[in-house]
């Protein structure tokens, strides 16, 4: 519109070619955060005979790059509706360039962590981002197929990503995060040319004390759910050292949505989920969480049930991370011919038969084999575009980033969760194979009940017609 300092919806479709360059930046931002992921793990050994720290206390290098993580996401989720989404996505880049500098010139542990603190932070910020600015950019017809290949990401990072980390780590473990930093330079820039700064005409308050109340939430969780001993674990949950952090998880919770109720623009909206369509996509990613966090074990059921050494049961694990190459992509561009509703069905019973076949037949490694492809495609779907395309289609244009960072965060819950609950389940077996393969079962039964919950999302008519009406409720919003 003629005089507005702000951007509006895409005037176009038929700019292609821009289309495609915004979709390589937020390609690699997302790379570069799951590649950290990926490529950290070779790296623990060699930090912790740097630094000098116990089996006890590196693990926490994983750990507060997760909870920061959880903690960024809806913070600078919001922040991305409210001050738009190119100056968000250049500052949750330098925040992880930052984080990984801190973490390369660190002179002692206690700086590393904080270096990963604030690279999970940033991270945070990068993936809800990205998907937020896919819905700015591209027409409903085409977002499936562009959130397939971002989602592709993760599958393609685990791929790469020891591959690479053997690589830089035959020079230092330093460069594992060095290496980042020329790439976030190279992305801030083509980020200040290409990607729009959508936001809305007007700025409400910022919602402080719920966003206080959220990240207390999350690190009581988190924190909590770390601490939980699965070997001894009713005597661990009700100790002082555990049970004060799980008794807090709730309070706070219902101290989170009575301030939510009553923000002028809360960080997480409630009447998201007056919606059908939104809670269960988030139930959905919950359970992908729970089927991600089951990965975790696979390769100890490997070393119980077939004698191989660690080394070799993570080269086994390769053709579950094909599946989730390949079954993001596809899931994405049937997204937009067939709707949410048919590829999350056909991701809930891959995930069943994955799950089903690790636990009941994975003592033969034909079987396992096949049931690591199921899972991989599961997965791949998932978490990759369908869910993402639900919130897209289902939230206002000025508070799709939120949209997203709540999708984020039912998914790393059910990562936290879901790690919780199997450890106990194995622990309660034994060290043997028995304890993984009920474990693994009881991931797929519970897969079973969000296949059936698939039927009651939306058809595609419908779907299409609430995402019209969305982009143009959005299109006058921020007119």
């Amino acid at each position: 519109m003629k005089g507005n300092k702000v951007e509006t919806e895409p005037k176009v479709a038929g700019e292609q070619n821009s289309s495609n360059k915004v979709l390589l930046v937020l390609f690699v931002g997302v790379l570069m955060g799951a590649l950290d992921i990926a490529i950290a793990g070779p790296a623990l050994p060699a930090m912790q005979a740097s630094y000098g720290v116990t089996d006890r206390i590196i693990p926490w290098v994983f750990t507060i790059y997760v909870l920061f993580n959880l903690v960024g996401t809806p913070l600078m989720a919001k922040l991305s509706d409210l001050f738009g989404r190119r100056s968000l996505y250049v500052t949750a880049v330098s925040l992880f360039a930052f984080g990984s500098l801190l973490v390369v010139v660190a002179p002692n542990f206690g700086v590393v962590l904080v270096g990963r603190a604030i690279q999970g932070f940033g991270a945070g910020g990068i993936f809800p981002v990205a998907s937020a600015v896919i819905g700015d950019t591209f027409p409903p017809e085409k977002r499936g197929s562009a959130l397939g290949l971002i989602g592709a990401v993760f599958g393609l990072a685990f791929v790469i990503g020891p591959i690479i980390g053997g690589v830089l780590l035959a020079f230092s473990w330093h460069w594992l995060f060095l290496i980042n930093l020329p790439v976030a330079v190279a992305l801030i820039i083509a980020s200040m040319r290409l990607l729009p700064s959508t936001h809305p005409a007007t700025r409400k308050p910022f919602d402080l004390a719920g966003m206080a109340v959220l990240a207390a939430l999350l690190a009581a969780g988190t924190y909590g759910l770390n601490l939980i001993d699965t070997a001894d674990l009713l005597a661990s949950v009700t100790s002082w050292g555990v049970l004060p952090y799980l008794l807090a998880v709730p309070v706070l919770l219902l101290l989170f949505v009575f301030i939510e109720r009553r923000a002028q623009d809360p960080i997480i909206r409630m009447s998201l989920f007056t919606s059908k369509q939104v809670t269960l996509a988030l139930i959905f990613a919950a359970g992908a969480g729970l089927g991600e966090a089951a990965i975790v074990f696979v390769p100890k059921l490997l070393t119980s049930a077939f004698n191989v050494s660690e080394s070799s049961a993570s080269f086994m694990l390769l053709p579950l991370v094909l599946g989730m190459v390949v079954g993001s992509p596809v899931a994405g561009r049937t997204l937009d011919k067939a709707g949410s509703r048919i590829v999350l069905l056909a991701g809930n019973a891959l995930l069943v038969g994955g799950m089903l076949t690790w636990g009941i037949l994975a003592d033969n490694i034909t079987f396992f084999y096949a049931g690591s492809i199921f899972v991989g495609l599961a997965l791949g779907i998932l978490l990759g575009a369908p869910l993402r395309y639900i919130m897209l289609g289902e939230a206002a244009p000025t508070e799709r980033a939120s949209a997203q960072g709540a999708l984020t965060l039912f998914s790393s819950s059910g990562q936290l969760v879901g790690a919780a609950l199997m450890g106990a389940v194995i622990a309660s077996q034994g060290s043997g194979p028995t304890g993984y393969e009920e474990a693994f079962i009881l991931v797929g039964l519970l897969a079973v009940a969000f296949a059936l919950l698939t039927l009651m999302l939306k058809k595609r008519s419908a779907e299409l017609a609430t995402q019209r009406a969305t982009t143009q409720i959005g299109s006058k919003s921020l007119a």
